[in-house]
């Protein structure tokens, strides 16, 4: 079948921009126009393609099965115009670039590691880094903005439709200052945990459901005094000034505990851990610097393994 002529270049982007938002008056800000004219600009395309893209709900608007679809050539393909808009202006010389989005469960152990392994053979390589929910970032990569994302998102929905390839796993640590209360007794009084305020992952993201299954595990009952959040500097620092507890993804606390800055609580068990990996989308043939990003988290994670 040949490409219908009618699709034009705003159907696309209308379309990519509400998947992005989830709305369409987000997306409509975004674009600068009104939200009606992003719903008959959808409308449009969807009668172009005989299709329904996305459903209406409570939290906003999801892709159907066929938006998915849809969504896995639009995205690359408004990329590589992009592309080609710059190599025509001149700005093919540009350095090399990767556009990469790290979840916090790598942001401050694998991440650094493979950064300084990659700039020690490129020399000229822009690395763009986005940090943010898995959600997010997925959304992103779905729509050609990002090409990797790295992290634990093999339980997100919005991993449908791309490609998850496992580096290796990962547990949860309890974790709290030197001298903290917890740790004058031991073995652990596990009832106790509750006791104290907690720092946890965001409600909804992979970690949390890790967390939360740690905690009926060992049978813990939450305090309901709780920091909520993704920011692995602002989790620290919390920590160190108070009596609270730390549900962080051992990478994210393994230089404190091996410099004896931060102190694990021992529960006596180990949750099995999340899937640390890399997330592409198929539809988008990897760069070379992309493919220079994922041999190093290879090798990295290679030795990861190797240690444990």
């Amino acid at each position: 079948m040949n490409l219908d002529t009618r699709i034009k270049y705003r159907h696309l982007l209308c379309f990519l921009e509400i998947a992005r938002q989830g709305s369409f008056a987000k997306a409509a800000d975004v674009l600068a126009i009104s939200q009606p004219a992003t719903s008959k600009t959808l409308k449009e395309l969807e009668d172009l393609l005989q299709a329904r893209l996305f459903e209406r709900g409570k939290q906003g608007v999801e892709l159907t099965p066929a938006g998915f679809r849809f969504m896995r050539y639009a995205g690359p393909s408004v990329q590589a115009l992009r592309e080609g808009v710059s190599s025509v202006r001149g700005e093919e010389h540009a350095p090399p670039q990767v556009r990469v989005g790290v979840l916090s469960t790598v942001e401050s152990l694998l991440m650094p590691e493979a950064l300084c392994r990659l700039h020690q053979r490129h020399e000229a390589l822009v690395v763009s880094v986005a940090t943010g929910p898995g959600a997010y970032l997925l959304a992103q990569l779905h729509v050609g903005e990002l090409d990797l994302v790295i992290g634990r998102m093999t339980d997100s929905p919005q991993i449908q439709g791309l490609i998850f390839e496992h580096l290796y796993s990962e547990s949860m640590a309890l974790v709290v200052r030197p001298g903290h209360p917890l740790l004058q007794r031991q073995p652990l009084e596990r009832n106790r945990v509750g006791d104290y305020p907690l720092v946890l992952p965001l409600a909804g993201t992979t970690i949390r459901k890790h967390a939360d299954s740690l905690f009926v595990q060992c049978a813990i009952k939450p305090s309901l005094q709780r920091l909520e959040t993704l920011s692995p500097a602002l989790s620290r620092r919390y920590v160190l000034g108070s009596d609270a507890v730390w549900v962080a993804p051992r990478d994210a606390v393994r230089v404190d505990l091996d410099a004896g800055e931060l102190c694990e609580l021992d529960l006596g068990v180990r949750e099995p851990g999340g899937s640390v990996g890399i997330c592409s989308n198929a539809a988008l043939p990897p760069s070379l610097p992309a493919q220079w990003l994922c041999e190093v988290l290879r090798e990295v994670a290679g030795a990861y393994r190797a240690e444990r």
